[in-house]
């Protein structure tokens, strides 16, 4: 971990550039500085050595028939050792009346000038700050790292490939490129590959990947649309049946959260796994390189959570089919344990309900525009009683605002979450702390005290 670490290789950048520096420095003075020039040949030995340093370190860890496969590691260990001879012969060598030899001062000075090659050292450490610079994005996702590859690519099952993002541009330096992810399908299953996209955000062009693409629009740390999730197991069902050596490579942009909940969704579908909980338990366990730290890469939203068990039942009870619809009105939230959120009585939140990603409704306590506010100190919970509150119907979500000084995390609001209407038992939904997004997240729980949730209750339109 040191010596691939994002720190030591940026400091090996700047060391390369100090020396260069040094050089121009030391070409420039006059020969009658001599003080300042044993300085210069001093720190740029010490440089050489550093580095020479690096490379026996870097064999160490990746081996020596590994490191030397590469091209690039061979030129690279040869500037080092060539720089190093080159600063030993011009700081130790005996230059005492080497002016009354003008042929040994030029030659000398020739030698110094060849010292100037280790920018060329900067494409190494260039494809080595890209290395580490995807290793630390991605965390510790369990990365396919063999046969020349280095990606955040994770085979979740033999023919399940879960993985992050495949980037062009910019964003190749700290994700997949997309040619890299791209030679590795075509080198591991050549024509028997189809690609799932699940961001929403971004898009790529599909000829890289043979226009064997699906778009699936899912925003980041959100959910899929039941129906969406039927269409996907649909398109997956087929495809999987036409070849067995066929498989599929699913993205969101860190490749956990959307890729875990459509992975798990398939994975139920397939019968590989019964229940919701296996499946994300087992998900999460694949993507987790447990060996670099114990930080779970599954599915962790409970939205998207709650949405694989809302598959579960899609199987079980309605036979892959969209449950009958159920239309609702919400006519009051309430929220337990407010004591120390925002304001700590309601009065600085604004609720949202989003449905197709268009705003149907929205409440303001501070001006108590469509709601009332009730607060009750002594039970220290808020009910907000909404006004002509629309009827809803399908994947519902709900998103609080505040005015007060609450840290926001995803979905840039203090929390939020989903729910379908079809599900709704008893006319109420009640979601404690650990089934709302964000506050689920142990760092918000100085905030959001364990007795903390939110509670729904509908009538019928």
């Amino acid at each position: 971990p040191f010596v691939m670490s994002f720190g030591f290789r940026i400091f090996g950048v700047v060391l390369i550039f100090v020396d260069i520096i040094l050089v121009i420095v030391d070409l420039a003075i006059s020969d009658k500085k001599k003080n300042i020039r044993e300085t210069i040949e001093g720190v740029s030995l010490a440089i050489a050595l550093f580095f020479l340093i690096d490379v026996l370190l870097r064999v160490f860890v990746e081996g020596f028939s590994n490191y030397f496969k590469s091209k690039l590691n061979i030129l690279d260990a040869v500037i080092v050792v060539g720089t190093l001879l080159i600063n030993m012969v011009y700081s130790f060598s005996d230059l005492s009346g080497a002016d009354q030899i003008p042929r040994m001062v030029i030659f000398l000075r020739a030698l110094r000038i060849l010292i100037l090659i280790r920018i060329f050292r900067l494409a190494s450490q260039k494809k080595q700050l890209e290395k580490v610079t995807r290793r630390m994005v991605s965390e510790n996702k369990r990365r396919y790292a063999k046969d020349g590859f280095d990606l955040d690519l994770t085979y979740v099952t033999g023919r399940v490939i879960a993985m992050s993002f495949p980037s062009s541009g910019k964003q190749s330096f700290y994700r997949n490129p997309i040619e890299e992810v791209a030679r590795f399908l075509d080198t591991k299953h050549k024509d028997h590959y189809k690609v799932y996209n699940l961001c929403s955000e971004k898009g790529y062009d599909p000829k890289y990947f043979h226009y064997r693409v699906e778009r699936i629009f899912i925003d980041d740390h959100n959910v899929p649309a039941l129906e969406n999730m039927l269409k996907f197991t649909a398109d997956v069902r087929e495809w999987m049946k036409q070849d067995e050596r066929n498989i599929i490579a699913i993205h969101c942009k860190g490749g956990k959260g959307r890729t875990g909940t459509m992975v798990c969704t398939w994975l139920i579908d397939s019968d590989q796994f019964e229940s919701a909980k296996e499946s994300l338990e087992y998900f999460g366990e694949r993507r987790t390189d447990k060996s670099t730290s114990s930080k779970f890469q599954g599915v962790e939203t409970p939205s998207q959570n709650r949405y694989v068990g809302y598959y579960e039942i899609l199987k079980n009870m309605y036979n892959l089919s969209l449950p009958p619809k159920r239309q609702l009105k919400i006519k009051s939230l309430k929220i337990h344990s407010i004591h120390g959120v925002g304001k700590s009585n309601g009065s600085d939140f604004r609720v949202q309900l989003i449905m197709r990603k268009q705003v149907v409704f929205q409440c303001v306590c501070a001006t108590q525009e469509n709601c009332k506010l009730f607060f009750d100190a002594e039970n220290d919970f808020a009910i907000i009683g909404l006004e002509d509150c629309p009827v809803i119907s399908g994947d519902v979500k709900v998103r609080f605002e505040s005015q007060a000084d609450i840290p926001k995390g995803y979905d840039n609001c203090p929390f939020f979450f989903w729910f379908n209407t079809s599900f709704i038992e008893n006319d109420r939904l009640y979601l404690p702390r650990n089934e709302l997004d964000n506050p689920h997240k142990q760092k918000m729980w100085k905030i959001y005290r364990e007795t903390f949730a939110v509670e729904l209750n509908f009538i019928h339109s």
